[in-house]
Order: structure tokens, then sequence, then C-alpha cells
């Protein structure tokens, strides 16, 4: 990271100067030239072996076998350090054609960077970590050699040359974190040597089969006979792999990062495994703990059973079902919920009694969710050991009926991990069966999860009728004629167009962050941003509003919540929108920044009073509207017994959704998910309309785009279309842009943010189906 971060300045602050020459360039060259002749021929070899040496270790990891990985690392690293490269070389003045020539030629004049170098650079850092160590010190002196050849031959000034190794150091340090690197992988001998610093002696010691990301286990017996399970957390095995570890905790459930410390990460696991043996759960005791001499934290466990995973079903009777379910029932007591309940953590001693093993990622005073997550996570487990009638037989056995009627809804592929869900894939099968027989063996109706109006071919018909009729609607009432709009879009600057669409996207990442701060669930993000795609989808069959509350439903019923509650959590997030909406455009209207000229004139014209006015009518208006809705639902019997009803048969669960409402970290990400998602929005509006030849300030755009949301929103039409592409229209309008200039801008920015999106849409659409979320 530290690499990464020095080579990323390096490189931003050499683009002032670059691409020179500058007095140190001029100074530098002189001196290599006054070397005798003879260096030439040197220089030349230098150079040429560079390229050289990466080819050959490029070569190397591609025909040896079971380096197939680290040649796909190398071209990950030859890619990014030619796009890192050229896009240095671009913005300091270098032609595409010159960045890319100098590669393979030695006749071009001096560019910046030294691609070669650059390149060369790349590859010989990514493989250093996988190579012994007189090969590193040889890469180091080929780059070393090579640079000084690029600056004695004329190939590059010496500010591209550090340019060209900032570049590959760079590229190098950002591959070994998203892939690691071999040096967090402590051999056997070093395991040993960090045991004897925690005064553990061992003989026989073996790496283990089952490695999770960001440690290393390791096997071994110690001089009594007590086998031993180590955890090493390396200064690589974590830390190598930040950027990877932060992806996957993104998208799959149980992978959670901790940027905490290798140390801190030993003493919670085992403080928690203390805490559950002193009140008498079995555990896999703690033998050692602490800091390694070499700076590797390591964790000493004895092994007293064999993973359940591992143990023939036939082996496992009624009574061994009732330990697991007692066990875990007392860890439950603590308060304390694992988390990554499983065949692996679970074991099986041989007197019959089940351990619990692995709490790195427990966690003290949980809440009754997690709880209901670890029973649903052993019955899914028992279920795919023993079948689903003895695995919920054993569950009933152990609890009663009563206590386990809120599991039903938590078996859903949302709760379990990867592996989990893959073993899971293999049965005959699946979570509806077992979700089914629970629900009977309780007494319960099994779950019915919320129906999604499905996008058909007629839906999408009706749409582009709709829209087609939009357009003829609104291009009469503005007065512009399709060959204007073509004229205007032909005009049009492709780049910033360009830019639009490439930002779209990312209004749904804010999208997604409000969603989990509405959520008194923990869901991971990348899921999520996933399902703010699907709306995009679903958008095309029904209004956004109503998909985006249908959609979110079912989404988070995956994750255990009554109906109730996942609908508390959909409405909660679009209600929390609509408010932070009518916020950005009270604040933005009475910051007098904007003036909306809606009477069509110029708003550089209007006086100060008319733009008062405007301002106190738009408040009024706003208040009244509000006023009026309350009132209505007040006075009107059916409207008033209809929420009242709500509200009493669904007090709990309605309560418990509200309650994060009292939580200020999730009432920050739905303000700042809200607000980010309106800007980000009216950035891309601001964008579009630069692809136009106009411009206007970031207020005018978001009040524009807030004020035309917040409306088509409330629309009972699919997508707003026509409703949107009016109001954005007459929003620019107001602003004082002229009306095809106006027109086209909302038609593009529909486009990006609304017409194009549903192709991705589809896509994440058929990913959620895939893995069960909806």
């Amino acid at each position: 990271m530290v690499l990464l971060i020095v080579a990323s300045v390096c490189v931003l602050a050499l683009s002032f100067t670059a691409p020179g020459p500058t007095a140190l360039d001029q100074t530098v060259v002189a001196l290599i030239k006054e070397f005798p002749g003879l260096f030439g021929w040197f220089w030349e070899v230098s150079y040429d072996l560079v390229f050289g040496w990466a080819i050959f270790l490029v070569v190397v990891a591609l025909f040896s076998r079971g380096r197939k990985r680290l040649f796909l690392t190398e071209l990950m690293a030859c890619i990014l350090a030619l796009v890192t490269g050229a896009i240095a070389g671009k913005i300091a003045g270098t032609d595409w054609s010159a960045s890319f020539g100098g590669i393979g030629t030695t006749n071009l004049e001096a560019a910046y960077p030294a691609m070669r170098l650059a390149l060369a650079t790349a590859i010989i850092v990514t493989v250093s970590p996988h190579l012994v160590r007189p090969l590193r010190y040889v890469g180091r002196w080929i780059i070393f050699f090579g640079a000084l050849a690029a600056v004695a031959l004329g190939i590059a000034l010496p500010i591209g040359v550090v340019a060209a190794f900032a570049v590959g150091v760079g590229v190098g340090a950002l591959v070994h974190l998203v892939v690691g690197s071999p040096g967090g992988r402590l051999s056997l001998d070093q395991i040993r040597a960090a045991l004897r610093d925690l005064d553990v002696v061992v003989g026989e010691l073996q790496h283990s089969p089952l490695e999770p990301s960001g440690l290393a286990l390791a096997r071994g017996t110690a001089l009594d006979g007590r086998i031993l399970e180590v955890k090493i957390y390396g200064r690589d095995a974590w830390d190598g792999q930040l950027l990877g570890s932060l992806w996957s905790s993104l998208w799959n459930r149980g992978e959670t990062p901790s940027l905490i410390g290798r140390l801190e990460r030993v003493e919670h696991e085992a403080f928690i495994t203390l805490l559950a043996e002193r009140a008498g759960v079995p555990v896999l005791p703690v033998v050692a703990a602490g800091m390694a001499s070499d700076s590797d934290a390591l964790l000493v466990l004895e092994v007293t059973g064999k993973p359940l995973i591992s143990t023939p079903p036939e082996d496992i009777d009624d009574a061994v079902l009732d330990e697991l379910w007692k066990t875990l029932g007392q860890l439950h007591q603590l308060g304390v919920a694992h988390g990554r309940v499983d065949g692996y953590r679970m074991m099986i001693r041989p007197d019959g009694v089940a351990a619990i093993g692995d709490f790195g990622d427990a966690s003290i005073a949980a809440p009754a969710s997690d709880l209901a997550i670890d029973n649903a996570q052993l019955l899914v487990t028992t279920a795919l050991i023993v079948g689903v009638e003895r695995a919920v037989r054993g569950a009933v056995s152990a609890h009663g009926a009563d206590a386990l009627q809120e599991l039903p809804p938590y078996l859903q592929p949302a709760v379990l991990d990867r592996a989990s869900r893959q073993e899971l894939r293999s049965r005959a099968w699946d979570l509806g069966d077992l979700r089914e027989a629970a629900a009977q063996a309780v007494g319960i109706d099994p779950p019915k999860l919320e129906k999604i109006r499905r996008v058909t071919w007629t839906s999408v018909a009706m749409f582009a009728l709709l829209g087609l009729v939009s357009y003829l609607l609104i291009s009469a009432v503005a007065q512009v004629g399709l060959e204007a709009i073509i004229t205007t879009f032909n005009g049009a600057d492709k780049q910033w167009l360009l830019a639009a669409l490439l930002m779209s996207p990312t209004i749904q990442v804010a999208q997604g962050i409000s969603t989990m701060g509405a959520s008194i669930r923990r869901v991971r993000l990348g899921p999520v941003i996933m399902l703010q795609y699907a709306i995009q989808f679903v958008a095309l069959a029904v209004p956004s509003t109503a998909a985006r509350v249908a959609l979110e439903i079912r989404f988070f019923q995956g994750y255990g919540l009554a109906p109730v509650g996942a609908v508390a959590i959909g409405v909660l997030d679009s209600v929390c929108g609509f408010v932070v909406q009518l916020f950005v455009i009270l604040v933005t209207l009475l910051s007098g920044f904007v003036t909306l000229d809606l009477a069509g004139a110029s708003s550089a014209s209007a006086d100060a009073s008319t733009s008062s006015s405007h301002d106190l009518s738009a408040l009024v208006i706003l208040g009244a509207l509000f006023l009026c809705l309350v009132l209505v639902a007040i006075a009107v019997p059916r409207y008033r017994r209809f929420i009242r009803d709500r509200i009493s048969s669904s007090a709990a669960e309605t309560s418990a959704a509200l309650g994060v409402l009292r939580i200020p970290k999730n009432v920050a990400m739905i303000f700042v998910g809200q607000v980010a998602s309106q800007v980000i929005q009216a950035l891309v509006l601001g964008l579009c309309l630069k692809a136009f030849g106009f411009e206007e300030s970031l207020a005018s755009l978001i009040l524009v785009n807030t004020l035309v949301s917040l409306f088509a929103g409330l629309m009972p039409v699919p997508g707003g279309v026509g409703v949107a592409e009016a109001g954005y229209t007459a929003g620019l309008v107001a602003l004082g842009v002229p009306h095809d200039a106006a027109l086209s801008t909302a038609l593009a920015f529909r486009a990006v943010t609304f017409y194009l999106p549903p192709l991705w849409g589809g896509f994440a659409m058929r990913w959620l189906r895939q893995r069960s979320f909806v």
C-alpha cells in the first residue's frame, strides 16, 4: 500500500513538469554522455536486456507447471502498465502512437514515460516475490542499467525514466494488493520457529489442506501427543490481499474484512474462545496466542475432535444432533453469535460431545437476528449431512416447535456463506424444500415471497409506444422538430456524452448505500448494488417507486425478514428519499444561488424581487401539497382505517424496521446515499448539457433534477416516461437554455440514466435470481 501511494504521488508530481526537459534532465544527460565511447554497445545491450528479461519471466511462468496463475498475474500487470503509462503520457502531451511505439523501437525521439521500462518494471516487480533472492537482484540491476541506457541512447529523458519506474512499481504493488503474494505463507521451518517464540514445541507439522483467505493454517503434534491447529496471520497473508478481501466481502457472507491488525484479530478470537470455554461451552481450547519475533501473529488451538463434515452420516444419530443444538444453544445463552456455523466449525469429540471452533467472525451482545441466522446455518449444515427430515426432526427435538417458529424465514441463500451455497447445489433438494419441511414441523404456513411483476415483451412494447407518444407531445409543445434534434445531436461533443454514460452506473452505488442504511439486517454492498441495477430493469414494467418497493421487499425476505418488516424497509428507503429530495429542494431555493424563470423569460433579466417571489411560491406550493395529503389521510375514513389497521397489525415488525432511525450510522448512510444520488444525477445532467455547448451551476442542476425526480416518481407511469423528459426540458429552459438544446439534453440524460441501464439491469436481475436473492 505504501509503494502504491508513493508511486502514485510520484507520477502526479512529475506531471507538472512533464514531459521535460528540465534543468536536471539536461544535467543528467550531459553527465551520462561523458562516459567513454565503448559504453555505446553496453547501453544498447542493457536496454535490450530489459525487454528480454521481462519476456523470459513471462515465458517461464507460461510453461512451468502450476504457474498459470502467475502468468495471468503478469498479463494483468502488462495491461495495467500499458494503460497507466499511456494515460500519463497523454496528460503530458505524448501521442498514443509515440507512447506505444517506444516499446519496440529505439529510433524514436525521447518520449514520456519510457514505456518499455515501465512495462518491464511492472513485470519484474510483480514476479519478484515468486523468485529466489539471486534472481530478484538480477532483475533489479537490469532495471537500473536499463534506465541509464534509456537516457544514454536518447530514448527517454530522466523525468520519463523516473515516471516509468514509478508506473511499474505502482502497478506491481497494486497487483500484489489484488491477488496477494507468496510472502505471507510461512514455510514449516518458519512456523516451528514462530511456535518456539510462544514456548510451543511440536513434532510433526504440516500445512492444512483447508485454508481460508487472510491466514495460513497448519496442523501439528505436540510432544505430549495433542493435536494442535496453528493459525498464522503473516505480514502478507492479510495485508497482501487487502483489496481482494475487501472486494470479496462486498459480495459474500462470512467474508468480513477487518482493518484491525493481525495481533488484534488473534486477541479477538482468543478472547471469545476463552469466554465460551469459561461458561462451559465445548470449544477448541486455546494453547497459546501472541506475536512471534518476525511479527507474525499466531493462535494455537488444541483439536479435540473431528469436523462434522468428515463424520459419516451413519455415525450421526439423534443424540449427536441433540448435542450440536445443545452446544450452539449454550453459546447463544452468552449472547454470542458465531457467524459461520458449518460442517468445518462444528466438531464431534470421541465421547460424542459437540464442540465449536473458529470464533474469528464471532460477535458478543449479538442481536436476536444473528442468533437466528446461526440456527438456520446449523439446520442447513445438518440437512446437508443427514438429510432434510432427520435435520428438521433433530432441531424440533432439541428446541421444541415453539422455539423454532421464527426459523423458516431465515432459510434463505443470503444467510449462508459461499461454501454452504456451493454444497447445496449438489443436493437433490433445495432451501425451499427445507423451508417447507421446517414450517410444517413447527405448525406454521411456509413464508411466502413477494411476487414480482415480470418484464414481458408486451410491457416493453407498451413502454416503447408510451415513449414515442410522449416524445411527439413534448417536441410539439417545445416547438422543436425531429430535424432540429438530430442536428443538435450531430453537433454534440460525444466525449461528454460518453463521460455521462460512464458516470451513470455510480448513481446506483449511492442508492445502494442508502438501502443498506435503511436495513435492519446486515447486508453486503455488492448484492445491494445489483438490486439497484435490477430495479432499473423492473421499472420497464411498473412505475419506478413501486418497482423499488416491490423488489426491495422480495430482496429482504431473502434475509429472513417477514413481509411486513421487508415492506417497512422498502417504504422507509423510499420515504427517506422523498424527504431528502424535499430537503435538497428547500436548501437550494433558500440559498438564493438558483433562479428559475418559470414564465420562460431569461433568468438573467429577472430581478431579486421576482426571484424571491418564485422561491416563496414554490415553498408555499410544496407545503400546501404536503398538508393536503395529511388532511386527506386523516379525514377520509377508509384511508384512516387502512393506516390504523396496518400499524396495529404490524407494530412489532414496523417498529423493528424503523429502529434504524435510532442508529446514527444508519441515518448517516441513508442521508449520504440519497444526497449523493441526487448530486451524481445532477453531475450527469451537467455532462449531458456540456455536450451541447451549455453550462449551468451545480446548484441549478441539483434543483432541476430533484424537482423532476420527485414529481416523476409520484406519477403512476412506468419510469416516468414522458413526464421526466418534459420536466427536464422545462427546468433547463427555465435556467435559460434554448429549447432545442434543453430537449436534446433531457433526451440524452434520460438515455444514459434510464433507457440504457435496463441493458445491464437485466443481467443484474439474472444474477440475483441465480443466487436466489429474489
